[in-house]
C-alpha cells in the first residue's frame, strides 16, 4: 500500500508501526525503511527485506536529541555535535542503555542513531519517537531518492510514505568518538572539516 506523506499518511504508517509492521518513508537523505526497534520479530524482516547481514546493526532514528537520550549515553563531543546538527545528516554512534533494545536488535553496547531533519519522518518520529532507519534497498546497492524507483525494486513492506523525490548531497556521515578522537565511519554530507569546526 502506498500513501502520501500527508497527516493521515502518518497516522497509518505510526500505527502499522506500532502494530509489528515495515514503512518505507522519505528522510532528509534517502528513501528509509523501518519498524518498531523493540519489535524483534519486525527487526528480523527488515534484515531478511535488505539481505543484510545479521552481524551488522541496524540505525535508529530519534525524534529529538532528548529523546535519544533515554536510550543513548552522550559524551561531551557527541553531545556538542548533536546540539550543533540534529536534526540534519549526522549519525552518532553511542553507547545503548536501553536493555529492551539490547535484546531486540541483538546489540550488546553501541548503537547508530539520529535525528533526520525531514518534516514527514518527524511527524511520523513525533508519534513513534523511535524507528529503525535504515535505507530502503538491498544491501550492497545504491540507496533511492526517487519513490518511483524504490517502490518498483524492495518487497515485503506494509505500507510506502511516498514523500515525492528527495532533494539531498548524499547519505548522512557516520561518526564515533573514540577516547576523545573523532573516528569517522563514512563520510556522507558532513566533512570531517565541518565536524572538527564544531568542536
Amino acid at each position: 500500500m502506498k500513501v502520501k506523506c500527508n497527516k493521515e499518511g502518518i497516522v497509518k504508517a505510526s500505527k502499522i508501526i506500532k502494530s509489528g509492521g515495515i514503512v518505507i518513508f522519505p528522510t532528509d537523505t534517502v528513501y528509509g525503511i523501518g519498524c518498531n526497534p523493540y519489535n524483534k520479530e519486525a527487526v528480523q524482516k527488515i534484515y531478511k527485506i535488505k539481505s543484510r547481514e545479521i552481524s551488522k546493526s541496524l540505525p535508529i532514528l530519534a525524534f529529538s536529541k532528548d529523546v535519544a537520550a533515554k536510550i543513548v549515553e552522550f559524551d561531551k563531543d557527541s553531545e556538542k555535535v548533536a546540539q550543533k546538527i540534529w536534526p540534519g545528516p549526522l549519525t552518532l554512534i553511542l553507547k545503548l542503555t536501553d536493555e529492551k533494545l539490547k535484546a531486540s536488535l541483538n546489540v550488546n553496547d553501541k548503537i547508530a542513531i539520529r535525528v533526520p531533519k525531514h518534516k514527514c519522518t518527524l511527524g511520523l518520529l513525533e508519534k513513534c519517537n523511535f524507528v529503525i532507519g535504515t535505507s530502503a534497498n538491498i544491501s550492497g546497492t545504491g540507496s533511492f531518492k526517487n519513490p518511483q524507483e524504490c517502490y518498483q525494486n524492495i518487497s515485503g513492506f506494509d505500507l510506502f510514505l511516498d514523500g515525492g523525490t528527495i532533494t539531498s548531497e548524499g547519505e548522512s556521515t557516520i561518526i564515533e568518538f573514540e577516547e576523545g578522537k573523532l573516528k569517522i565511519h563514512r563520510e556522507g554530507v558532513l566533512t570531517r572539516k565541518e565536524i572538527l569546526k564544531i568542536l
